[in-house]
C-alpha cells in the first residue's frame, strides 16, 4: 500500500509531479545518489523520530547527521529513531522508501534548513526504487512542514 498511497496523495495535491522509478535501489542515500545521478546532499532522507511521547518526521539532506543538542533545543527532547516495524506502522512506508507523502494519519513534519541550498531535492516516494523531484520550498509547502535547524552538515573534504 505504501507506494500506492503516495501515488494517490500526489495525484490529489501535486498531479504535476511525476514519480521517478529507477531499476536500481534508492534505499540508501549513496544508492539513491547514484541511481538519480545527483549529489548525496540532494537526496531528501525522511527520518521517523520519537521525541518524548511525540512521533514526527524530519526531512533532511542525505549527507547530514542529526544533532541531538539542536534537536533537543528545537523539539524539546532527545530524538530517537523509530525501528523499522514502528516506522512502517506510522508511515506505511518501508525503510528506504520513507517519505512525508501518503501517510495513514497526520504527523508533525519538519524540514531541516540544510535542504535550502538546493534548487531540487529527491525524497523517496514510498518504495525502495521511487522518488520525486521538487524544490525544498515546495516539499515543505506540500506536506505542511515547519523549517528547523537540527542537523550538522558534513565536513568539507580537502583534496
Amino acid at each position: 500500500m505504501s507506494h500506492e498511497s503516495v501515488l494517490a496523495d500526489l495525484a490529489l495535491r501535486a498531479p504535476d509531479l511525476p514519480i521517478i522509478t529507477v531499476e536500481l535501489s534508492t534505499a540508501t542515500v549513496a544508492e539513491a545518489a547514484i541511481a538519480l545521478d545527483v549529489v548525496p546532499g540532494q537526496i531528501a532522507k525522511t527520518l521517523a523520530l520519537r521525541v518524548g511521547d511525540q512521533i514526527a518526521l524530519l526531512v533532511t539532506r542525505g549527507d547530514t547527521r542529526l544533532d541531538n543538542r539542536k534537536t533537543k533545543a528545537a523539539l524539546g527532547g532527545r530524538p530517537r529513531l523509530l525501528d523499522p516495524a514502528e516506522t512502517l506502522a506510522v508511515t506505511s512506508h518501508p525503510i528506504g522508501g520513507v517519505c512525508p507523502f501518503g501517510l495513514p494519519a497526520a504527523l508533525p513534519i519538519y524540514c531541516d534548513e540544510s535542504l535550502k541550498p538546493f534548487a531540487v531535492v529527491y525524497p523517496a516516494a514510498g518504495s525502495r526504487n521511487t522518488s520525486v523531484a521538487l524544490s525544498p520550498d515546495r516539499l515543505a509547502a506540500l506536506v505542511g512542514a515547519a523549517w528547523i535547524d537540527v542537523c550538522t552538515l558534513p565536513e568539507p573534504t580537502v583534496g
